[in-house]
């Protein structure tokens, strides 16, 4: 198949913001922020997903104790961080959570459901779904491994490393989920089409995430401000004219440590100076959208 016929260009379609229909959020609003709280659960037996520390002389190790270590720091002590963050300033975020992790991080996971935060489909365990043998048996795992935890559906997914083959958005149709951040290519929600009908891209962001600033570009602890006060000016004066919405992706084992985490406060309370900003969860989110003329 040529570059130009390939299924990702045939599932949504190309419009430039001036042609849409304008977008409008409740009250008069102009931004909707929504926060992805990431756990994600690392297997001591492989190669980590991301690490800290090189290995001696440069010779992989397994197991991988510093990294995978660092990891763990995130579970056992950052992820608590996060938690007494969004309840001080009442913000309910999505949980992107591995199926296995509902078990594995009984009690953080515990702590997200009685706090009534959204729960998200992230993979049964954190690995490229490239690299899972039966997509179809994970995505169907882990909705099982959410609902049976919640007593909830599952109505929203983000793959690990927001990876996805050609069939993936397909066979996460099949198996009910409504909207995905893997697309990660505009600054509204736009409609994806796929074999089971219509599903929802809600915008993620890959700028104000920090795998990126933190573990992949290496940046100062207080990136995360710093971009992420940017990113909301900027779309916040967007959003004059249409909606817009922002994404704030943080995982517990790098913004939940204590040289970044006064970050974190600092970029929600610029945030929430503002008016005409809803904080939601990728769920509310999606379904505003569905309510738009678009």
């Amino acid at each position: 198949m040529t570059e130009l016929g390939h299924p990702f260009r045939h599932r949504l379609d190309h419009t430039p913001p001036h042609k849409r229909p304008p977008l409008r959020l409740p009250g008069g609003a102009r931004l909707a922020v929504w926060t992805i709280v990431n756990v994600e659960h690392w297997s001591p037996a492989g190669a980590m997903p991301r690490t800290v520390l090189p290995p001696p002389m440069g010779q992989p190790l397994l197991p991988d104790l510093p990294n995978w270590a660092w990891h763990e720091y995130g579970m056992r002590a950052g992820f608590w961080r996060f938690l007494e963050v969004l309840q001080a300033r009442s913000i309910t975020p999505t949980f992107a959570v591995n199926g296995s992790a509902c078990e594995l991080y009984r009690d953080a996971c515990e702590a997200a459901r009685d706090a009534g935060w959204e729960f998200m489909g992230h993979g049964f365990v954190q690995k490229p779904m490239h690299r899972v043998e039966d997509q179809a048996q994970a995505i169907a795992d882990t909705v099982k491994a959410i609902r049976d935890f919640t007593g909830k559906p599952v109505r929203g997914w983000e793959s690990p490393g927001l990876t996805e083959t050609d069939e993936t958005l397909d066979l996460l149709a099949e198996a009910g989920i409504e909207y995905v951040a893997d697309w990660v290519l505009d600054d509204q929600p736009l409609t994806l089409r796929t074999r089971a009908g219509p599903v929802v891209s809600v915008p993620y962001t890959v700028e104000v995430n920090d795998v990126v600033i933190s573990a992949v570009q290496q940046q100062p602890s207080d990136e995360i401000l710093r971009r992420g006060r940017d990113q909301f000016d900027r779309l916040y004066q967007e959003g004059a004219t249409s909606a817009k919405v922002m994404a704030i992706s943080i995982h517990p084992y790098l913004t939940g440590v204590p040289h970044r985490i006064k970050y974190l406060e600092a970029l929600y309370d610029h945030i929430l100076s503002h008016p005409g900003v809803v904080m939601w969860t990728g769920e509310q989110i999606m379904e505003w959208y569905r309510t738009q003329n678009v």
